[in-house]
């Protein structure tokens, strides 16, 4: 077998330079999300069945998926990977075992591994992109950052990689709260690279975290044919544009982008955008038709398989709740219970946070607003433990402000309130609300000044 070097100057095992540029082709197909990597990888494994990485980039594909309906994907891919482990050098071997541990669950221990191929080869962007979107379904803000940063350094700055390394950082300095930074980067990403969709999501949680509202829209609207057309990330995308037009309450436009592009996702990373934006719709009182109906119909074919990543179970509970399908939310109640009970990473996940949000959630659907706010209230400070961004799990905030509003613990909400607009004061939203708690207290002048408030935010 030979050993040749890829494009990063990489001994790689593999004996044809056919089959490794159809790797090199998978490779820029999972870094810019166009085309199907699989598809091209599954050829280079035809002409060379005993090419290692490309069995581990093909596993690498169903793990970025996080969900438990690619698991025989990744196992198929494992197989293939350890039939040939014996021609494997070390690298190979670890990304071999990285992608055993997250298979089992122990999702830390993969990124562990990743990381240790990264000191060793830190031009290895396959590695680096797995354990950043790793971090990213961890909720590892720092890791985010400063595995980026790490590796940067090393890297060809002429290469098209290191863009998608400018975007991944961006990202991981907004999750840090660097915003200033990290618009400024990835701002230079898109400026090697205007398709790099990754950045152009980086720049927008920028945005969306300072309330950014119109420069939101403006990013998205003007760059539509670099994101969106025949794109694997364009729906997370269009979700971001439309929580943007949620902040401005223009409803029928949310739905609009709802109804065009959300509602066609189909596997667990698309349809959780769908459950995360019809939530805040519900939790403002909107009337969003048959849209859940729809939705827990998708989600209720995932129901019998096992628990896998909590953050997607508590998403496909939102819409059995909202439709009124308790018995089926109860279900994947009984799942978590039982996934709680293991010693993985996933199990630690699922009993830190995705048990109490799921129990939260039910709550909630059933009208025990108190035991929901109890239950959000006890997580607040540690839901990044649950994976996702910022932006994602602010929907827990928001869930827990609305609780405390229908329970009554209108001191509390006051509190919540009061925090939310010193980090975000230009989300009407928040002044309606706060307007809420005012009239509940007698504090008239205080409720007026939060209604002008919000009515001056919508008029604009």
């Amino acid at each position: 077998m030979n050993q040749l070097l890829d494009n990063r100057d990489l001994p790689t095992t593999v004996s044809t330079r056919s089959a490794l540029e159809k790797y090199e082709k998978a490779l820029e197909q999972l870094q810019s999300y166009h085309g199907d990597p699989v598809e091209t990888i599954d050829a280079a494994i035809q002409e060379d069945p005993n090419f290692v990485m490309a069995h581990c980039l093909r596993a690498h594909c169903g793990s970025v998926m996080a969900d438990s309906g690619f698991l025989d994907h990744q196992k198929e891919s494992l197989d293939g990977a350890k039939a040939a482990a014996h021609v494997a050098d070390d690298r190979e071997k670890r990304h071999i075992a990285a992608i055993e541990a997250w298979l089992d669950g122990s999702f830390k221990q993969s990124v562990d591994i990743l990381e240790s191929i990264l000191v060793d080869h830190p031009q290895d962007i396959l590695a680096l992109q797995i354990a950043h979107l790793s971090d990213f379904y961890l909720g590892d803000a720092q890791n985010l950052r400063d595995r980026v940063a790490r590796v940067l350094p090393s890297m060809d700055r002429s290469s098209s990689e290191y863009g998608y390394a400018l975007g991944m950082y961006a990202f991981g300095l907004e999750e840090c709260n660097e915003y200033a930074r990290a618009e400024e980067v990835g701002n230079h990403a898109l400026d090697l690279n205007s398709k790099d969709v990754w950045a152009v999501h980086a720049v927008a949680h920028v945005m969306e975290m300072q309330g950014r509202q119109n420069d939101g829209i403006d990013l998205y609207t003007t760059r539509e044919n670099d994101w969106a057309p025949d794109n694997g990330f364009a729906i997370h995308n269009w979700w971001h544009l439309a929580l943007f037009y949620l902040d401005l309450q223009d409803f029928d436009k949310v739905l609009e982008i709802y109804d065009s592009y959300i509602n066609d996702g189909s596997v667990a990373l698309e349809m959780l955008d769908a459950s995360a934006l019809l939530w805040r719709l519900y939790l403002m009182g909107q009337d969003t038709g048959d849209r859940w109906q729809v939705l827990a119909d998708k989600w209720e074919k995932s129901v019998d398989r096992e628990t896998y990543y909590c953050f997607n179970d508590c998403h496909a509970i939102m819409s059995f709740v909202a439709s009124g399908r308790n018995h089926l939310a109860n279900k994947v109640i009984g799942m978590l219970e039982r996934s709680a009970e293991g010693e993985s990473y996933s199990a630690f996940m699922t009993r830190n946070v995705g048990l109490p949000l799921g129990r939260a959630l039910c709550a909630f659907g059933e009208g025990k607003y108190g035991v929901a706010s109890e239950l959000l209230s006890g997580i607040r400070y540690t839901a990044n433990q649950f994976g996702g961004s910022h932006a994602q799990r602010d929907l827990i905030s928001q869930t827990l402000i609305e609780a405390s509003i229908r329970a009554e613990s209108y001191n509390f909400a006051r509190a919540l309130l009061a925090e939310r607009a010193a980090k975000k004061s230009n989300c009407a939203l928040t002044w309606q609300n706060t307007a809420r708690v005012m009239n509940a207290l007698q504090l008239r002048d205080e409720a007026d000044r939060a209604s002008r408030q919000a009515q001056e935010l919508l008029s604009f």
